[in-house]
């Protein structure tokens, strides 16, 4: 008989993380207590999934703002230093324009308007056709920023970010400006030193600021090696970085692959299932309210294991039963279905059958699922388990 359920998602409690614990072991252990208490098993082909901010935090993978300003300083000369297109957040820049200000004499801060790159919002579009203003050709300075719109604040937050930034910076004794514009090239009017904090577009706004003659670091140059015995990325440096004090960051976990193939491994000597296990920050969607994409992160999942990759190669049951199955219902209807299911090809790509399946990574996805399901509060389940991802209509 079918299986009555499909894809189930659960949230798994685990211990406080941290630094130098054996995360692989807890998070086995943790998942494996969940199922008897609650009295599930472990099915081939479950989904493990590990938050990045524990994996960051078993590492001890922290930086101070002195890190961040001495690499800022040795790497664009400590002078002026133009910050374009940071994202508008306490938690996730903040802390980096800190340091970043800490290295600098001066600050000329760019920022993309109406909003952000993963839609934070400076101003609304209605504001802009009010005013007149077209934010793909015009720059506007402080004064202008402030006699047009005036004060706004976050729809969510409150918060005056502009404002904020703004004393952010003199905090640190760094002299600031405050500039709005969408062309990373308006930087150039007021310095060749550049740090393009963009996070999904770096590499092209990277690109056309070297052929216009910058000197350019993205968040990745940055912190992408230990200092004195500090935290690193190797990979992303800055990017995927989060607040943990008032003067130090987590930073996006490195080097994580080793883990997710050992708890895979550990699951397998242990219960004799072959399971998936990935590494996931934010998930990757969008608020229909407040129009904020929810990636911040550079990724979605920084390591998964092989299972995990590539997309879903799914049939569209509506689409069979409303074309190629229109004329039968009941039971007839399941079995031509079902036998459709199991002689599926291995790659659906361009098929209609297939059209209106969801053509994103399978990291993305699952990971998408996690985040919702472990939120970012005080639910205390830093780890999920996904069950029945990889089942389909067929699945006894």
């Amino acid at each position: 008989m079918s299986r009555k359920v499909g894809t189930v998602s659960m949230g798994i409690r685990c211990p406080i993380i941290r630094e130098g614990d054996n995360l692989a072991e807890i998070v086995v252990n943790s998942v494996l207590e969940a199922a008897q208490s609650e009295g599930f098993s472990l099915r081939d082909r479950d989904v493990i999934s590990i938050t990045e901010s524990i994996v960051a935090r078993s590492q001890g993978n922290y930086i101070s703002v002195n890190d961040i300003a001495r690499d800022v300083k040795a790497k664009l000369g400590g002078e002026t230093v133009g910050v374009i297109f940071p994202i508008l957040s306490r938690n996730r820049f903040a802390i980096c324009l800190k340091g970043i200000a800490m290295g600098s004499k001066k600050i000329v801060l760019m920022l993309s308007y109406p909003r952000d790159e993963v839609g934070n919002q400076l101003l609304t579009e209605d504001q802009l056709d009010e005013a007149g203003i077209n934010p793909y050709s015009t720059v506007l300075t402080l004064k202008q920023y402030r006699d047009l719109f005036g004060e706004n604040r976050h729809p969510f937050t409150g918060v005056d970010y502009v404002q904020y930034y703004s004393d952010l910076i003199r905090e640190t004794g760094c002299d600031v400006e405050v500039v709005f514009a969408n062309h990373a090239t308006d930087i150039l009017s007021y310095t060749k030193n550049v740090i393009n904090c963009d996070i999904h577009t770096r590499k092209r706004t990277k690109r056309i600021l070297q052929r216009a003659g910058a000197k350019v670091c993205s968040m990745d140059d940055l912190n992408t090696s230990s200092i004195d015995g500090s935290g690193y990325n190797a990979r992303y440096g800055l990017l995927g970085s989060n607040k943990a004090t008032e003067d130090t960051v987590k930073l996006f976990p490195r080097d994580c692959q080793d883990l997710v193939e050992d708890i895979q491994k550990m699951i397998l000597e242990k219960t004799g299932k072959h399971v998936e296990v990935m590494v996931y920050g934010d998930g990757a969607f969008k608020d229909p309210v407040g129009k904020i994409w929810e990636l911040a992160d550079p990724v979605v999942s920084p390591a998964s294991t092989a299972g995990l990759q590539g997309t879903p190669n799914e049939l569209k049951l509506k689409y069979l039963a409303d074309n190629d199955f229109a004329e039968l219902s009941g039971e007839e209807l399941k079995k031509a279905i079902e036998a459709r299911i199991r002689a599926k090809d291995q790659n659906l790509v361009g098929r209609m059958e297939s059209e209106g399946t969801t053509p994103r990574q399978l990291t993305d996805l699952i990971g998408s699922l996690c985040d919702l399901t472990s939120g970012s509060g005080d639910k205390g389940t830093p780890v999920v388990l996904v069950q029945g991802y990889f089942d389909n209509y067929t699945a006894e």
